[in-house]
């Protein structure tokens, strides 16, 4: 037998002993991540581990997470010497309190196949790069999923926030659950519901999400989820509850009679649209959207499954409910924003809410909510238009948890009775007939293309200076037709122009894209000639 002593005995449990677990966590602002790093510091301690944990800020507004690093090893009564951040390849356990900050964690190699474990909420915030993209900004989850799987030696992945949300607390709870059930770290569950119990705020609402997302991180069964319903709407008399005085319930019905003869497939999308004018406006607005889709309707077959009609249907509905000054003033001062504002804040029933908004109007703004004679006549005098401007064009923060504030929106709000004879709504009305028309009177000679004209309505969006860019960009695209006449392609060309003219804010691209068609159609015509 060999002396305890003796330098010739082997050490294996000795150089396990010494080994420093690393672990790094990525969260953002109000996720709660120091507190997870804090419980997972006590966690360790309990556990006769001697750990440190360090801290690297990102940037704020999810352009960055901070990065809370933690390394840990057994206490022999020497003091390891431990690193302040995390490094390429070396890191045992990492955890992400969204799924696109696991994205990021690979991307920077933090995540490696042999050796870590990953461990991640499966919801989504978005960052500000997916946010500032005109069109739709957002990155694949699929492929970080997959990415994530192929990556890491074990990933753990399920919407953690749901978890903290239904138990009213924060996703730290869930998150250190998910780590006790990974058993990545060598300590029993009870120590960590101690570490818990030691911050002595909100325990039990921090035990129950820990306790939920640890079976759930153990392969636990979870509720099937419920079948979704039928895309398509069989009846929209029959379609969801309507309520509200006799006399708009029975023009409301006769509208929805309507939209039960058209063909199956375009109920479903002339319902929705249908529900948002008439929300916007009032149940004659309604009947303009349908007596506008009638039109594509007539002009539709099933030959190409009444793509155009469906079409029709969305983009429409968009185009009539523009935001202008009275639909946003109408938006903010609705119950179902105060409830919804409170939910996202946290207020409790009794507490007392601040909510100040901010508006910037511009001289175009102030002329679009006069009639439309008086708006005309400002607009057309620059002298006067620029003298009110330089006495309106200035931010302004209005508090509607007050009477006064809340009594202006609501005002304004107000004015939507009187839209029709506003200037606002007579040049959208103009310039919506006049792409309406323009993308029927292409469905005779180019189905095809008549569709994706009326695609193009999606670039328009937004209010105020975004909604100049966006209504710059939709012209743009459109001028490119003449060039594109009698091209078997055109429908293309115009569908990448307008992805082209959602990639980015400035329309570098769709500059790019517009050159291509314009060096194209210079060829053909250099052949043609021929």
């Amino acid at each position: 037998m060999l002396d305890q002593s003796s330098p010739l005995r082997p050490k294996p449990a000795a150089a396990d002993a010494e080994r420093v677990i690393k672990l790094a966590v990525l969260a953002v602002g109000g996720q709660g991540g120091g507190v997870l790093a804090d419980w997972i510091t006590d966690v360790a301690e309990r556990n006769g581990y001697v750990a440190q944990s360090t801290s690297v800020a990102g940037v704020a507004q999810r352009t960055g997470a901070t990065i809370y690093y933690i390394e840990m090893a057994r206490d022999t009564g020497r003091l390891p010497v431990f690193a302040l951040s995390p490094s390429q390849g070396d890191v045992d356990i990492l955890i992400a309190a969204e799924l696109m900050e696991a994205g990021r964690a690979i991307i920077r190699g933090f995540v490696t196949p042999e050796r870590t474990t990953l461990i991640t909420s499966s919801h989504r915030i978005a960052a500000v790069s997916e946010k500032i993209e005109p069109g739709d900004g957002r990155a694949s989850s699929a492929k970080v999923h997959a990415t994530a799987q192929a990556a890491s030696k074990r990933f753990i992945a399920f919407d953690m926030e749901k978890i903290a949300a239904d138990n009213g607390t924060m996703i730290s709870a869930s998150l250190l659950g998910a780590l006790a059930g990974s058993d990545a770290l060598p300590f029993t569950r009870e120590s960590y519901e101690q570490a818990i119990g030691a911050g002595g705020r909100g325990v039990k609402a921090s035990l129950a999400a820990f306790g939920a997302a640890y079976d759930r991180a153990r392969g636990a069964a979870v509720p099937a989820p419920t079948p979704a319903e039928p895309a398509i709407v069989e009846s929209a008399l029959g379609a969801g509850r309507v309520a509200g005085p006799q006399n708009l319930l029975q023009g409301w019905q006769a509208q929805a009679a309507r939209i039960d003869l058209m063909p199956v497939a375009v109920r479903d999308m002339a319902l929705r649209g249908l529900r948002k004018v008439v929300d916007y406006q009032d149940i004659a607005y309604g009947r303009e959207y349908l007596d506008r889709l009638d039109r594509a309707v007539a002009l539709d077959d099933a030959d190409h499954a009444h793509a155009l009609s469906i079409a029709a249907a969305k983009h429409l509905a968009n185009a009539m409910c523009y935001d202008d000054m009275i639909r946003v003033a109408d938006l903010k001062t609705r119950s179902t924003r105060d409830r919804r504002v409170r939910k996202e804040v946290g207020v409790k029933d009794g507490s007392i809410l601040q909510v100040t908004e901010y508006f910037h109007p511009r001289i175009e703004e102030f002329c679009g909510t006069l009639p439309a004679s008086l708006g005309s006549y400002i607009e057309n005098r620059p002298r006067l238009a620029g003298f009110l401007d330089r006495r309106i064009n200035r931010g302004r923060r209005i508090r509607t948890d007050s009477f006064a504030g809340f009594a202006a929106l609501w005002f304004i709000g107000g004015l939507r009775r009187w839209r029709r004879r506003l200037l606002r709504h007579r040049v959208e009305t103009a310039h919506l007939d006049q792409w309406y028309a323009l993308a029927l009177g292409h469905v005779a000679t180019d189905y095809a293309l008549a569709v994706e004209i009326l695609n193009c309505r999606r670039l328009i969006k937004g209010y105020s200076d975004t909604h100049v860019r966006a209504q710059s960009k939709f012209d743009r695209v459109l001028s490119a037709l003449p060039m594109l006449k009698g091209r078997e392609d055109a429908a293309d060309w115009i569908r990448r122009l307008r992805e082209a003219a959602l990639k980015d804010e400035k329309g570098d691209m769709l500059d790019g894209a517009l050159k291509t068609v314009a060096t194209l159609n210079e060829a053909l015509g250099v052949i043609n000639q021929r």
